[in-house]
Order: structure tokens, then sequence, then C-alpha cells
């Protein structure tokens, strides 16, 4: 066995057992193997003049722009991989792609985050309302949803395009049924159908996925739940965070504010000086800046992602999510010819 096989078989046993006070030493362990094994991270961190040894803690540690994910192949070690998830962007834009060397740990990942949030899937009828990403290939929000629909072997599970007329008689049979439902959808259809059919909900749980897709007007997240609360006759909207670049997700179930499994953690970044992560939280502080995310699940990709969000992260960990970057180009990626 490899030194490189050796240790990717030890840290991705870790992955999904790991404990808040193991979370700092692994994630230096993940940094060190990344180093060592991602050309792309490795030169990177080599043009910002890393020391590998230097670090000790997680705000030490470099994230890597997201941008790279457009132009580069992002890659710990060497492989064939299992499916390549692409992200949706706008005509002529260049997509991201995240190659995926071993879909279980993604699977594995959303699983064991669903039940910590949500607990057991087989409780739920689960309703994907994915309609911009459903009509495209290699999405890791359709490829998520698409199992847990299968997990959940709810005969009424499943995705609708724009079927609202049927959609709306089985969310009304599991009200009268007291059949616990998820429903998660892109924003736009969310409130296309909630408009077309507002209900009074008790047993469903509406997740909201972002994005109007250029299907409607842009509304402040303040206004679509209040728009969705209003229509679906429910006290919180749901959301999701995640991306194409990551393989866990973080929840909020309600006002705004999200969560993360044990494997994943969000940190903010200086807007004014974006290689400088805030690292002084404690009981009372909390930061405004770029959201950084440490996603250990990318233990094949890289797990250490610096996103084009900006947003607040609180002291117990806790976070929300306030907008895009004006000029998102991460400062960082002119060190490298891309």
């Amino acid at each position: 066995m490899t030194e490189y096989e050796k240790k990717y078989q030890e840290l991705k046993n870790r992955i999904l057992n790991i404990s808040h006070d193991d979370f700092e030493a692994v994630a230096i362990e993940f940094f060190q193997f990344q180093y060592e094994f991602n050309s792309t991270y490795n030169e990177y961190c080599n043009a910002l003049k890393i020391d590998k040894n230097a670090i000790t803690s997680s705000s030490q540690i470099p994230f890597l722009p997201i941008q790279f994910f457009k132009s580069r192949t992002i890659k710990t070690g060497i492989f064939d991989e299992d499916a390549v998830f692409e992200s949706s962007g706008t005509t002529g834009s260049i997509s991201s792609k995240h190659f995926v060397k071993d879909l279980s740990i993604y699977e594995s990942s959303f699983l064991q985050s669903f039940t910590e949030f949500y607990g057991n899937i087989n409780d739920y009828c689960i309703i994907g309302l994915l309609p911009s990403y459903l009509e495209r290939k290699g999405s890791s929000l359709v490829y998520m949803v698409d199992k847990l629909i299968t997990l959940s072997r709810h005969e009424n599970s499943g995705f609708y395009l724009y079927e609202f007329e049927a959609l709306k008689k089985i969310l009304e049979l599991n009200e009268v049924r007291q059949q616990k439902t998820l429903l998660i959808g892109v924003s736009y259809a969310l409130l296309d159908f909630s408009e077309k059919f507002p209900m009074q909900s008790n047993q469903t749980i509406v997740m909201e996925t972002g994005g109007m897709k250029g299907r409607r007007e842009e509304l402040s997240k303040q206004e679509l739940h209040k728009q969705l609360k209003h229509n679906f006759g429910v006290n919180e909207i749901h959301s999701e965070y995640g991306m194409t670049e990551l393989l866990s997700q973080a929840y909020s179930k309600g006002n705004g504010i999200f969560n993360c499994p044990p494997w994943m953690k969000l940190m903010v970044r200086e807007l004014d000086n974006p290689l400088e992560t805030f690292s002084d939280f404690s009981e009372t502080h909390s930061h405004f800046g770029g959201i950084n995310v440490i996603d250990l699940a990318n233990i094949n990709s890289c797990s250490f992602i610096a996103t084009e969000d900006s947003g607040i992260v609180y002291a117990d960990g806790s976070f929300e999510i306030t907008g895009r970057i004006e000029n998102s180009d991460i400062r960082g990626c002119g060190l490298m010819i891309v």
C-alpha cells in the first residue's frame, strides 16, 4: 500500500465519525494530505509561499478560490471518477466541475446529515420541485434528492416538473393522512406553485434551495420566505446550503440561520484581505465577510474552498448568507495562471 493509499483510507474513515473536539486537528491532517497529493492546491499554496509545517490552526489554512473549479481539474490523487457534477450557469458562462471519485462518500454524507437534522428518512414522503435542475445533466442536488426519494420508500415520493395539479393532490392527500412530507424546491418553482395553489400545511416542510434562475424577479431572502410562508400556510421556511463544489450541506429550519453537520465548518475572511481568515471567535463574537468552507467529505477534491458568498458566522458555528460578493473573482487567483 502506497503512502497516499494508507493516508487516504485513514482519513476517509474519520470523515463522518468526527467530533467537535477533533475537528481542528483532523482539518490540519486533511490540509497536509491535500497539500501533498492535490497538484492544483499545492501550486496555489506554493504561490502564497505557505510553509506546510507552519499551519497549526484551521484559520491559517489557505482556502482555494472556487473559480478554480471552472478552469482546473481539482483532484486529490489520481483516479477515474464515479461522476462529474456540473454547476448551472448563464448561457455562455463556464461551469464548475466537481470530479467525484467515490459517490458512496457523497451518499453517506447527505444521508447522515439529513438524519441528524430531520430524523429517519423512512418517515417522510420526499418531493422534489426542481425543474431547472432536472432539465440539465450533472446536478449534485438532483442526485441527492433522487437518492432521498428512493430511500424514503414512500409511494408518493418523486420529482415534479410542472405538474402542479398532481402535486397539489399529493400534498392534500398527505395532509389528510398526516404523512410527514419534505417539499424541496427551487425558489421560483415554489412561488409559481404556491401562488396558483395556496394551502394550509401542517405536515409539509417547505425547503427552498435558492435561485430564481432568471425565471422571476430576484427577491430578498426575507421577502421570499414571507411570501412562501403565506402561500403554504407554514410558520417557517427551511433552506439548504450546498453547491456543486461541495459534498456536504448545511440546513436552516427557519429565520435563515444555518447549521452544519460535524464534518463541515464555515469561516469568514476579510473582504479587504481575502487571504485573512477570522480566528477570534469567542462567546460574544460574530463576523461578517466572505464565506470560506471546510468540507471534509471533499477528501478527493479540495476540502478548503473560498466561495463567492458573503455572510455572518456566529460564535456557536451557525451562520447566515447575506448575498454575493461584488466583483467576486477572489484575489489570489492571479497568483497562478488559470
